[in-house]
């Protein structure tokens, strides 16, 4: 497995057959725990997909749970790919636990639907406008802010990539996100310039919802993305499930039952409907630049 993508979709793979089949065969968490001698803490972990998996501790599973030959191992090629390191991991304390799943899930993903409510998302965003988020008087040192700002120009690459396939980014941006001011009029239109030049990517669309269109869903959901994954195995193997990625201020939610799902499918297609069509948003960026130009 490529180093950009990583041992993040193997985990969420393994993890659900294990759950699957343990619950297939009637068997509680407290019964596996008792019956392989693991802590129940050990079978939760891995059945979210928490962590590299050994090879020996699925074929004990599946012994337990009765699953076939042919499943286990398909398992256990899983299982050997969960100890895949990505690349984020170079950079240490940089890339938070909590946000080092979405780096993972955004490597693997094979369409990133994401709405930008109040600032450029991190896949578009320019060196200096990445910098002009961290306020003075920030608890990072100037070397974390750096560090910070380099892994989210190195997750940028994905756009680019040309093994795996890239990614196919839907992005629509509020006009506010525009407008709002990050460092200075120099920055917002090396910022604007920027979006224009990656939109013409054949991978990338950008659309803007204009202020004229009022309140809508989506400034009551905030920023988030709908990551979509590829089948796996030359198409024998169901894709990972799609997953919506919410962050807050210290953390983020990962959302993937199907009631959560269809809310935020329905708010991306509203969403959608009252933005821009591309060559409309083209034009508003430009717009925009001019009016910062003349300010």
């Amino acid at each position: 497995m490529p180093d950009d993508i990583g041992s993040t979709v193997p985990r969420r793979q393994l993890g659900r057959l294990l759950r699957q089949f343990r619950n297939e065969a009637g068997v509680t968490l407290d019964a596996a725990a008792e019956a392989l001698e693991y802590s129940r803490q050990k079978i939760w972990r891995l059945e979210c997909g928490q962590g590299s998996v050994r090879v020996l501790d699925v074929k004990a599973m599946c012994e337990l749970y009765g699953v076939s030959p042919e499943m286990t191992e398909a398992m256990r090629g899983l299982a050997a790919e969960t100890k895949s390191k990505g690349w984020w991991h170079a950079y240490g304390d940089a890339v938070p636990n909590w946000f080092e799943l979405y780096v993972g899930l955004e490597s693997a993903a094979a369409r990133l639907r994401e709405y930008g409510e109040t600032l450029i998302p991190g896949l578009l965003q320019t060196r200096t406008y990445a910098l002009g988020l961290f306020r003075p008087g920030s608890r990072l040192s100037p070397e974390e802010r750096e560090q910070a700002v380099e892994v989210r120009l190195q997750r940028q690459a994905l756009l680019r990539r040309r093994l795996p396939q890239p990614p196919r980014l839907d992005a629509v941006l509020s006009e506010a996100v525009l407008r709002r001011l990050v460092g200075n009029h120099g920055v917002m239109i090396d910022q604007l310039k920027h979006l224009l030049e990656v939109s013409e990517l054949p991978n990338v669309s950008v659309q803007v919802v204009p202020l004229a269109a009022g309140p809508h869903p989506g400034a009551v959901a905030g920023s988030f993305v709908v990551l979509d994954f590829p089948t796996t195995n030359g198409g024998r193997t169901a894709p990972e499930p799609s997953v919506v990625y919410s962050e807050s201020l210290t953390g983020a939610l990962y959302l993937d039952k199907p009631d959560e799902l269809r809310a935020y499918e329905d708010t991306w297609r509203g969403l959608v409907t009252l933005a821009l069509d591309e060559a409309e948003s083209r034009d508003m960026i430009k717009r925009l630049i001019g009016e910062m130009r003349h300010d």
